[in-house]
């Protein structure tokens, strides 16, 4: 069983500490990989403004279509746990261009699918191949760097896995509406090939890792089989009821009640079995290690408010507010932006200043609380600016929490363990996302309900303001040219009702706002248990 000892962190003097990228340079390294990561992780989402026009053009329903974001998360959330005893096994280099370059074909495949069913069988390849790439991409940075200068290069990395999601829809919607969805996929095909030949060239596996991988395959190759069905079934199920939940009536619907107890039986069991095999396909031990597994919680935090977020604002700017998708879009563009430049000014804080990770979390937290705060204030009538100002500051500080939170996760973990380490913090960033999505959604639509009947409770015949509003609305619609027969009158509840159901929906958002700014501030006492960086300290001394 390997155990984390204080012998094998990072927590060594500066002057002894390098790097294990071999004799590349480090920045040449993470823009290699970065690459692979920004496609993959825009492919999320890319795809989520342009099914209607998939479904048209394949003769299928919108409905059915969905299948088509649903068959790629679900691949996806089933391969990354287990792409670190992947790596570990196959060797990072080569695990990392095989899933580049199958993330490549299944990509011109999905362009070029003739069907709905042959689209979603592409998606599948894509997902699971695009599962590999976050892991590895993240476990490459951390040994391509010194550990003082690992935050300048989870910056980086922080780029494409936060900025990605909210350009994905844009571009999407761009795309599709300039050439066609086809190429929403085809785009991918340069960026892979391109990707592939780059990390031939730049990229090499760290000698501690290469000879992991000898002592694994020593005694020959031993696979985990029950740790990997309880993966497969338990994370599948899991994908499958946040993802289909909302549109089947949650419990209500024998499937989606079937994934639900499916998947807490598998990923409890899958916790007791894979914490005392000795080789387990999922390190779950890991999370014994009291920063590892606080910065691990708050990942999944993040990618619950990063995801739920970036869907609740285009749809409120859209749905309330009669913005065009384009528009709603450009909304979330200003914080991409902003995040690129805050992921820059943390990357050289944790790196050259040798501030603590701890210190810029908080910053963070408190802004994204503020943030979140400044939007559970919205009404219907806000300005565009006060939306996309909002989201500067969300966007901004969410650099202040994904760099120093990862950087802080890989304090204690020993270098043969962070093929691991980083496949399990991306699955419980992704499950974060997935189930923000899931909340949010739900929520919305609960919340709504409830706003719209206690709105209605106030609305009676006998109150003077209610018949004031409904003589002056039938007055107005007196005597115009309608589509319908309904007399005025019946036609003025019809508007009275539509302002209920709009100021409901805004309360519903409201709601969810506050209720993710709570999530954020829950978060302050975990940072505490995250441990001091004495490498950024002694980095800060030498310069």
């Amino acid at each position: 069983m390997a155990t984390i000892s204080h012998r094998d962190t990072d927590q060594a003097p500066i002057a002894v500490i390098a790097s294990d990228g071999g004799d590349r340079h480090p920045w040449i390294v993470a823009m290699v990989v970065a690459i692979s990561t920004f496609m993959e992780v825009l492919d999320t989402t890319i795809a989520v403004v342009s099914l209607r026009s998939i479904a048209g053009s394949l003769g299928a329903g919108l409905d059915e279509s969905t299948w088509i974001l649903t068959s790629y998360l679900v691949a996806n959330a089933v391969v990354m746990p287990v792409s670190g005893w992947l790596m570990t096994i196959a060797g990072r280099k080569r695990y990392f261009m095989v899933c580049t370059g199958l993330f490549t074909l299944s990509s011109l495949l999905c362009g070029a699918a003739p069907s709905l069913f042959a689209l979603i069988a592409f998606r599948i390849l894509q997902g699971a191949s695009g599962g590999g790439l976050q892991p590895s991409a993240q476990a490459i940075l951390s040994d391509a760097f010194p550990p003082h200068k690992r935050g300048q290069a989870f910056a980086l990395y922080g780029v494409a896995v936060v900025v990605a999601p909210a350009v994905g829809p844009t571009l999407g919607g761009w795309i599709t509406d300039n050439f066609s969805w086809h190429w929403i996929f085809l785009i991918n095909v340069p960026v892979g090939l391109l990707s592939l030949v780059l990390t031939q060239i730049f990229v090499t596996d760290p000698p501690a890792l290469q000879a992991e991988r000898h002592r694994r395959l020593r005694g020959g190759l031993r696979i985990d089989g029950v740790g990997l069905a309880l993966t497969v079934i338990g994370l599948g199920a899991l994908e499958l009821f946040l993802d289909e939940g909302e549109r089947n009536d949650w419990f209500s619907s024998p499937f989606i009640l079937g994934c639900a107890i499916t998947s807490a039986i598998a990923l409890v069991t899958l916790v007791f079995w894979e914490w005392f095999h000795p080789e387990p396909v999922v390190e779950i031990r890991l999370m014994r290690d009291r920063s590892f597994g606080a910065a691990a919680v708050m990942l999944f935090a993040i990618g619950f408010i990063l995801y739920g977020s970036t869907q609740l604002l285009p749809q409120m700017l859209q749905t309330l507010m009669g913005y065009t998708a384009t528009w709603a879009g450009l909304a979330m563009t200003p914080g991409g932006l902003s995040t690129i430049v805050a992921m820059l000014v943390v990357g050289f804080l944790l790196g050259k200043a040798g501030a603590q990770p701890r210190n810029l979390i908080i910053i963070g937290l408190l802004a994204q609380a503020t943030a979140l705060w400044i939007m559970s204030g919205f009404n219907d009538q806000i300005m565009y600016h006060h939306a996309v100002a909002a989201r500067i500051l969300q966007a901004s500080s969410l650099a202040f929490l994904f760099v120093p939170i990862n950087t802080a996760a890989f304090v204690n973990i020993p270098r043969t363990k962070t093929n691991n380490a980083s496949a399990l913090i991306n699955v419980l960033r992704n499950i974060g996302g997935s189930v923000g999505i899931a909340v949010s959604t739900s929520l919305l639509s609960q919340r709504s309900q409830f706003h719209q009947h206690r709105l209605v409770e106030h609305l009676t015949p006998y109150d003077f303001s209610v018949r004031q509003f409904l003589d002056q609305a039938g007055a107005g619609l007196f005597g115009l040219a309608t589509d319908t027969d309904m007399p005025a009158a019946t036609q003025s509840l019809g508007v009275l009702y539509g302002l209920v159901r709009k100021q409901a929906t805004m309360m519903a958002y409201v709601d969810i706002y506050s209720l993710m700014a709570v999530i954020v501030l829950s978060l302050i006492p975990a940072v505490f248990l995250l441990r001091r960086s004495h490498v950024a300290a002694s980095a800060a001394m030498a310069h």
